[in-house]
């Protein structure tokens, strides 16, 4: 039988692990605390407290130490929570965590689930709305199967963390690893009902600026291109510095090749931008990131770029080699290998991105 009172001390420990941001887990919380009591949890689990009752402990920790602050700033992490929804109306967000359960601990974070098949579309109305983030790519193999997680850090006034979903996941019930039970959630409409109960002098109605609908491909560029330029690069193969002025390079070599060509430049300037997100996939990295915002023929050329490589020294696969000499693109890529080598020179003098966003932007004007 389950001993209540080392319950509730277990409870009151992994709570003050959580609060101290020592674990961020309640399966990890809750097991440590029993190993500091001398309790194997595989043998008694009865004793484990549940979920609920640490967030409550976590809440009464919280009341003791901040008082009436800790009260003032989950009213405000949610309003910015419910702004930030607003702006993101079209990916159908949705709070989830502790500032949608309450229970916030020191340094919470405000987690959101958006959802769209283009993290594109979502950078680009963070980006209309004039909010700093970063990107985190992650991955998880789960039953075999591995599956890519996109993560926005946006930095305001609170720290936001959006994760970003396919569409596909709409209306798709997310449960707790660890329980097995969904997970508590606030849909936009959901959560604008909640704060007008919990908060009915709050003002909720304030104008917000829209989100821009529009998709800008150069300014997607731009985005990707710019980050590259803390991509440090081995000397061994890249004598000339960071990935952005590699690229810069091998567009300038490209222009030189094929002013005309705006597929063929495009690859030339944004063949590595997946350096920046997932330096071990580069490749795959890019072409998710600038999917509908290329050509077929330019995501080929990026797609096939480091097989160029292997296919020019003779150390490409039969069956590669062979899709490639089938290819309509296979002198163009071969050429792309040929500037993605030359454009290696150290104190090569080139433009800045601008310079070459502002040729392509007119490129893609006259051809229009």
């Amino acid at each position: 039988m389950a001993d209540p009172r080392l319950r509730q001390h277990i409870a009151r420990l992994a709570a003050q692990l959580m609060y101290e941001r020592l674990e961020t887990e309640y399966f990890t919380a809750k097991r440590k605390a029993a190993k500091q009591l001398g309790i194997d949890a595989r043998y008694r689990p009865k004793d484990l407290p549940s979920n609920a009752e640490i967030r409550e402990r976590i809440r009464v920790l919280a009341e003791l130490h901040e008082g009436e602050r800790r009260g003032a700033d989950l009213q405000a992490m949610r309003l910015a929570a419910l702004r930030l929804m607003r702006r993101l109306k079209r990916f159908r967000p949705a709070l989830i965590g502790s500032v949608c359960t309450g229970h916030i601990r020191q340094g919470s974070d405000i987690d959101i689930h958006v959802f769209s098949d283009q993290i594109a579309a979502v950078t680009m109305a963070l980006d209309d709305a004039g909010l700093e983030y970063e990107v985190e790519r992650k991955r998880v193999v789960k039953h075999g199967e591995e599956r890519v997680f996109y993560h926005l850090h946006v930095r305001e006034r609170f720290e936001f963390e959006l994760t970003v979903y396919p569409e596909a996941k709409l209306g798709y019930v997310f449960k707790s690893s660890i329980t097995g039970q969904a997970i508590e959630r606030l849909s936009l409409n959901e959560l604008d009902a909640f704060l007008r109960r919990e908060y009915p002098d709050a003002e909720l109605d304030a104008e917000e600026p829209a989100a821009a609908e529009g998709f800008d491909r150069f300014e997607l560029y731009r985005l990707l291109l710019q980050p590259l330029e803390r991509v440090k690069q081995s000397p061994k193969w890249h004598p000339e510095g960071d990935a952005l002025y590699h690229s810069l390079q091998v567009f300038e070599r490209a222009r030189e090749a094929r002013p005309y060509d705006e597929e063929f430049l495009l690859a030339a300037l944004l063949h590595d931008v997946g350096k920046a997100i997932e330096p071990s996939d580069h490749v795959a990295a890019g072409l998710e990131a600038l999917e509908g915002a290329i050509s077929e023929r330019t995501a080929f050329l990026i797609e096939h770029h480091m097989d160029a490589h292997a296919y020019r020294e003779g150390s490409l696969g039969h069956r590669a080699r062979v899709r490639l000499q089938e290819s309509d693109e296979l002198e163009d890529l071969m050429l792309l290998q040929e500037l993605d080598l030359a454009g290696r020179v150290p104190g090569a003098e080139v433009g800045s991105v601008e310079d070459a966003l502002e040729f392509l932007r007119a490129l893609d004007e006259s051809s229009g």
